[in-house]
């Protein structure tokens, strides 16, 4: 401790601590305290937990990088040690079931606990509505729509809507004023579509029954891009956290699928194709990126009958040869699922070493080599509906909530089980069954269905319970 090290020095050994060795550090001396409160510190933490990636000094407000993840961390933890007693819950009427619930704008990084969750859905008469989670209210809506909407995302950062109806035209809202902020009709019906927002501003990618895929701006729907990618419909898009890699899968189960650099979908050069590679893997049923590793994506394959589930790692990275740029995908680990265990429907990765899916009423935790890590037997029925985030994992089987937490850093247990949501809503909604569920830090949200009606139910710990 004699030896006095430069600052920079410092911060870049200090850069490889987690949150409790920073905290740790901080309290050595006056000048360790000093690096370790550094907002280059607090920030490279934040942005491996959190996608504020975006974020600026205008959302913290007068806050430091520090007091934001420590405040998000707290909010974490209220809603992680929350027991069935510590929960409000809220019956919300008349939020119609065809289209998924979205989140418009939400709590989860936010420093204001009075910050409002806003979440979006469709009427039954065919409007797009913004709803108040906290207090059940409609706060927007649009006219009614002269089509079926069939498809919704949103874009949480610049509170946008886009919706697209039958009638293959989409619309971007952004759920203050009446008319939609863009309107633009497609050649052909749209299967999936995806908002991300990059350095170089807001996207939409746009997946059709034709195999095309479509890149506009946002909230302007200016065309960047038209590729190619299969000769079959599209089904799958999804971007990497990073925004740096696009995966594509179609519907023809023997197409492989494929991953694009997104910097050549959004700067499309004439003449040549964006930079793209086949992943060497038939019969795609699901993917996801690893939130916490670069660059790295699993793929869960099922054979035709459904007897047989693999799952397959890949690791991306670009070379140059011959003065060009490929993208090489390696495969770093894959497993076959036991024949006993039921086929797995929902899929979801934690630090890009673990993978966790749904077999029948069990919630598995393997990891990517295929070593059962743990499982849950917290539900009687099947699970039914999935909800994985770097923070949380939500289930639900017929009309029950469990949550789960991931532990930080990866330590054992790695998916620690919290608390079990059952039957509170019964008898408002007999006979109803959940249809979504999703979490944001500040509560959790389910979409109840009964017969051609839906129901929205939020469940949020009290401000001030702890």
């Amino acid at each position: 401790m004699e030896i006095r090290l430069p600052d920079l020095a410092l911060k870049r050994i200090f850069s490889f601590l987690d949150l409790f060795g920073l905290l740790q550090v901080s309290q050595v001396n006056k000048h360790w305290n000093r690096i370790a409160d550094s907002d280059y510190l607090w920030r490279s933490l934040s942005l491996q937990r959190w996608d504020c990636s975006n974020f600026t000094y205008q959302h913290l407000g007068t806050h430091t990088w520090k007091q934001f993840f420590l405040h998000q961390r707290r909010k974490e933890l209220r809603l992680a040690l929350a027991q069935p007693r510590n929960f409000i819950y809220k019956v919300t009427k008349n939020i119609a079931f065809e289209t998924q619930l979205a989140y418009l704008s939400g709590n989860s990084l936010t420093m204001d606990e009075q910050e409002k969750s806003i979440i979006c859905s469709v009427s039954p008469k065919q409007e797009l509505c913004a709803w108040d989670v906290q207090e059940g209210t409609i706060i927007w809506s649009s006219p009614v729509q002269e089509f079926h909407l069939s498809n919704l995302v949103t874009l949480p950062q610049m509170h946008l809507a886009v919706t697209m109806d039958r009638k293959k035209t989409i619309k971007v809202w952004n759920c203050q004023d009446r008319d939609a902020l863009a309107v633009l009709p497609m050649p052909e019906p749209c299967y999936c579509m995806e908002a991300y927002l990059t350095k170089d501003g807001p996207f939409l990618m746009v997946g059709d029954a034709a195999g095309d895929i479509y890149t506009f701006t946002l909230p302007g729907l200016r065309d960047v891009s038209k590729v190619t990618a299969f000769q079959y419909g599209i089904v799958l898009l999804h971007c990497s956290p990073d925004k740096k890699w696009v995966f594509a899968c179609g519907t023809y189960s023997r197409t492989l699928p494929q991953v694009f650099l997104t910097e050549s979908l959004l700067r499309p050069s004439e003449g040549s194709a964006p930079l793209s590679t086949f992943l060497p893997h038939k019969l795609c049923a699901s993917a996801c990126w690893a939130p916490k590793v670069k660059n790295r994506i699993t793929l869960m394959s099922q054979s035709s009958t459904g007897k047989k589930t693999e799952f397959i790692t890949f690791d991306l990275t670009t070379k140059k040869t011959g003065g060009q740029t490929v993208i090489q995908a390696h495969e770093v680990a894959s497993f076959q699922v036991a024949a006993h265990l039921k086929c797995p429907i929902w899929m979801g990765a934690s630090d890009g070493y673990m993978i966790v899916f749904t077999s029948g009423p069990y919630l598995l935790l393997f990891s990517i080599t295929g070593f059962l890590l743990q499982r849950f037997e917290d539900h009687q029925a099947a699970i039914n509906n999935f909800w994985v985030d770097p923070c949380y994992v939500l289930t639900t089987s017929e009309n029950s909530v469990h949550v789960y937490v991931w532990e930080e850093g990866g330590r054992h247990p790695y998916l620690r089980s919290c608390c079990h949501l059952e039957n509170t809503w019964h008898d408002h909604t007999t006979d109803s069954c959940i249809s979504s569920v999703m979490c944001d830090n500040a509560s959790i949200v389910l979409r109840l269905r009964k017969n051609s009606k839906g129901y929205m139910m939020k469940y949020r710990p009290p401000p001030n319970w702890w």
